[in-house]
């Protein structure tokens, strides 16, 4: 129990203090894609670790949610793109409910984004293009992976790796796309781009689009 104590106390003691930046609403883009790039960009250029990595959440048929860290492999005018098997439980979910949230944490600019919006599957052709892009080992693990089912042991996911290196060698033809992997877009509806401030009193920019409407501005309280 003295433990459990110690250990609650220490985390309801861990802050930190943001005093790096401001963002004020002038100083955001009219556009929430350009300023989406533009806080991507800033984050990669400050070595971020990772700063393709984003929170996806997703409901499934009983409403109840679920997270998971994927990793942002493409943004454009369409909307933000990433891979993954299509039979995983994140799968599952989209299938029923395309409704999704992602969530960007850059810590070290004590910077997070947010976007909101609808999520279909990219085509065929996406999802070839990238998957040969990815080193062979990954290629091949997309094989091996029945993403999110129960296996018996790691041991059981080793020998599926072994048989599949051995289908697919390095000197033979480039290893295919399998039929269970490929890629999916959320195509945004909101943008929130927050900044933290001192004293909580954070900086927070939402964006939101009315139905064939133009993209709207609002500060929101921290």
């Amino acid at each position: 129990m003295n433990d459990d104590f110690a250990l609650s106390s220490a985390v309801a003691g861990l802050r930190v203090s943001y005093s790096l930046a401001s963002l004020g609403l002038a100083e955001t883009d009219p556009d929430p894609f350009l300023q989406f790039h533009r806080w991507l960009g800033e984050s990669i250029a400050a070595d971020v670790p990772e700063a393709n990595a984003m929170v996806l959440a997703t409901v499934g048929e009983d409403d109840s949610p679920s997270t998971r860290t994927v990793l942002l492999k493409g943004v454009d005018s369409r909307g933000l793109t990433f891979f993954t098997n299509y039979g995983s439980r994140k799968a599952r979910e989209l299938a029923g409910n395309p409704r999704a949230s992602i969530t960007f944490l850059w810590k070290e600019l004590q910077r997070q984004a947010t976007v909101e919006g609808t999520v279909e599957k990219t085509s065929r052709e996406e999802s070839e293009a990238y998957f040969h892009s990815r080193p062979r080992s990954h290629q091949i693990g997309a094989w091996v992976s029945a993403q999110s089912t129960r296996i018996p042991n790691r041991a059981w996911m080793e020998e599926r790796e072994h048989s599949f290196r051995e289908a697919f060698p390095e000197d033979g033809p480039p290893v295919p796309l399998p039929d269970s992997w490929g890629g999916y877009r959320l195509i945004p509806t909101a943008f929130e781009f927050w900044q933290g401030r001192a004293s909580r009193l954070h900086d927070r920019i939402r964006y939101s689009r009315p139905p064939n409407g133009a993209w709207e501005r609002e500060r929101l309280s921290p």
